[in-house]
């Protein structure tokens, strides 16, 4: 051990670096390696483990002992896309589980009761209409009858996601399929978006890869993607955003260290500060993409807000972080002078067109509800300023009366969504959502012997909105440990799932008393995933740790990884209305609370 420390001491000594802490050195035994001195390009923009331009090698020698013979030509061309072929396998093992038998149960469940005959509305009126208390009976009955809606109907949220969900039905009809088909798409496709995110994340396939895998099994995404709820779209266009803000964050990077001088044929430029204070990080396409898909989230449910804010104050920081990096003395001043405001126009401006024109159906027609509440009035009265009541009543005749009536109608929606303190059965206080305290029954029949399949006594056939057991408990640490990562090493991958959780998850605490839901936390699932995957690949260890270290890291990833999908394999009948004897329903009710 002596002579360990004598060359780490050595080592450190001849790069010109610091040597190790006591600390750092005792960590050693474990298979710590501290990082290794990289070129200011490779501190800026990291490699990708595969892709076109990226050396393959030879094939495995493990596969060799194993008796594989692999071409070198396949190997190359697997290695090479690698980073396509492992997501796109995933995704089509995503797409068969969630598509299979997605119109059962073959009724209308939870508050599918709201959003299948709004979105059908949507795209027949332009806008949400009434329909008789007798509609659902004569949508499900056989023959089908659609009966007519009649008058404008006050909605809770806005009108993107049902425009989404529309599609669906426009191409299947009214009925379970149709009304969960673009909601199931849009889940089949974010376990390829989360499997490419990790990827850029961790520069890791393996684990991009393993956290897309992750999201496949865990049973709330799999019954939000196979309900058609407004949720699943607000996780999806905030996913989308997330990558893209990844994407823009490499790019930004590439091109500020050439801006440097620390280009791909001279990487080992030194950081420089005039050049990178005055550098200039030219169009940011997917910057503007993303405030595309942040205005979609805040158009489908304004919680999506959060997520547009915090997005926002990260990529700025991203910026910030990387002129620093470059040499910048003053780097927060210069990404606030040079790039905050064109972060605003791309996203928050982009993002508040986007939104505005999601409700272009109720705009151009005229039958909406409130659609022409500023006929004949000049201004907006105190009643109508929503959380801005506080403000006098003006003359604002200048604005089009279509648009007043528009903020008069936001006003009544923020109002009804504040004060909504109707008890419910299935509520729950964001406090116990990372343990699943208190999970969601969508659906619940109790067939008898002879009847829908049912083989004994009594049976049970639910959708539980319940995330994978294990998988949640798991994160729970792992949400600890991006903190530690964030705070005490400065890791920006910690950091950046750390944000995305809390723009989904923390705004729940301060509306406690309302009627709110587990289901809920489908908004910052994904990251959870990825903060799993994050923990496992500490847990596997270093490229250059032990051998001895990287098998037994190795063996508890992988029995912690076939435990959580064998979890998901157990609670399967719950999350896809399976007919199972009522005793086998109770053996899966672990807590009195999950009842």
């Amino acid at each position: 051990m002596h002579e360990d420390r004598t060359d780490t001491l050595t080592a450190a000594t001849a790069q010109g670096t610091t040597p190790p802490s006591p600390w750092a050195r005792r960590l050693t035994r474990y298979g710590y390696r501290p990082s290794e001195r990289t070129s200011l390009r490779e501190r800026l923009v990291p490699p990708m483990p595969d892709g076109p331009g990226v050396p393959t090698g030879a094939p495995s020698p493990v596969l060799a002992r194993l008796g594989l013979h692999v071409p070198l030509g396949l190997w190359q061309f697997a290695c090479r896309w690698a980073g396509w072929i492992g997501p796109l396998v995933l995704t089509a093992f995503a797409g068969v589980m969630t598509f299979w038998k997605l119109g059962t149960p073959n009724a209308i469940i939870f508050d599918e009761t709201y959003y299948a005959k709004d979105s059908w509305s949507i795209w027949h009126y332009g806008y949400e209409r009434n329909w008789a208390d007798n509609a659902n009976t004569l949508i499900m009955q056989t023959p089908q009858h659609i009966p007519t809606p009649t008058g404008p109907e006050f909605i809770a949220h806005p009108p993107a996601g049902k425009w989404v969900i529309g599609v669906g039905e426009e191409l299947f009809g009214l009925n379970p399929f149709g009304w969960r088909f673009m909601v199931a798409l849009l889940g089949v496709l974010a376990v390829l978006i989360v499997c490419r995110i990790g990827r850029r994340l961790f520069r890791s396939t393996l684990l991009g890869c393993l956290a897309g895998l992750l999201l496949a099994v865990d049973g709330m995404h799999y019954v939000m993607s196979r309900t058609g709820l407004l949720d699943q779209m607000v996780m999806f266009w905030a996913l989308c955003a997330f990558g893209l803000l990844l994407i823009d964050r490499d790019r930004s990077r590439a091109r500020l260290a050439d801006l440097v001088g620390a280009t791909v044929d001279n990487p080992d430029a030194p950081p420089n500060d005039e050049l990178a204070t005055s550098a200039r990080l030219g169009w940011r396409p997917y910057r503007i993409l993303a405030g595309v898909c942040l205005g979609l989230d805040c158009a489908t449910k304004w919680n999506g807000l959060w997520f547009l804010a915090l997005f926002g104050v990260m990529t700025v920081v991203w910026d910030a972080t990387a002129r620093k990096a470059a040499g910048a003395r003053r780097p927060y001043l210069t990404a606030a002078l040079h790039d905050a405001p064109w972060a605003v126009v791309s996203m928050v401006v982009v993002a508040l067109l986007t939104y505005v024109g999601s409700w272009s159906g109720w705009l151009a027609t005229s039958g909406g509800y409130d659609r022409n509440w500023a006929a004949g009035r000049k201004g907006l009265s105190p009643d109508s300023l929503g959380p801005l009541h506080h403000l006098p009543q003006f003359d604002m005749t200048w604005v089009p009366a279509a648009l007043r009536s528009l903020w008069h109608y936001h006003s009544e929606i923020w109002d009804f969504n504040t004060n909504l303190h109707t008890p419910h059965t299935y509520m729950s206080n964001p406090w116990s959502w990372l343990v699943n305290a208190r999970p969601v029954s969508f659906y619940y029949e109790s067939p008898t012997q002879g009847k829908s399949g049912c083989t004994v006594a009594q049976c049970s056939s639910e959708v539980l909105g319940i995330g994978t057991p294990l998988l949640w408990w798991t994160a729970t640490f792992a949400l600890l440990y991006s903190l530690y990562r964030w705070f005490f090493r400065r890791d920006w991958r910690a950091a950046a799932i750390c944000v995305a959780v809390a723009a989904g998850y923390l705004p729940w605490f301060q509306w406690q008393q309302r009627t709110i839901f587990l289901f809920y936390t489908i908004d910052f699932e994904p990251y959870l995933a990825l903060a799993v995957a994050f923990m496992i690949g500490a847990m596997l260890g270093h490229a250059r740790a032990r051998g001895d270290r990287r098998l037994l890291g190795a063996i508890g990833a992988g029995v912690l990884v076939l435990a959580i999908m064998a979890n998901f394999l157990y609670f399967l009948p719950l999350y896809d209305a399976q007919v199972i004897p009522v005793d086998d329903w109770r053996a899966r009710m672990w807590w009195p609370s999950w009842i």
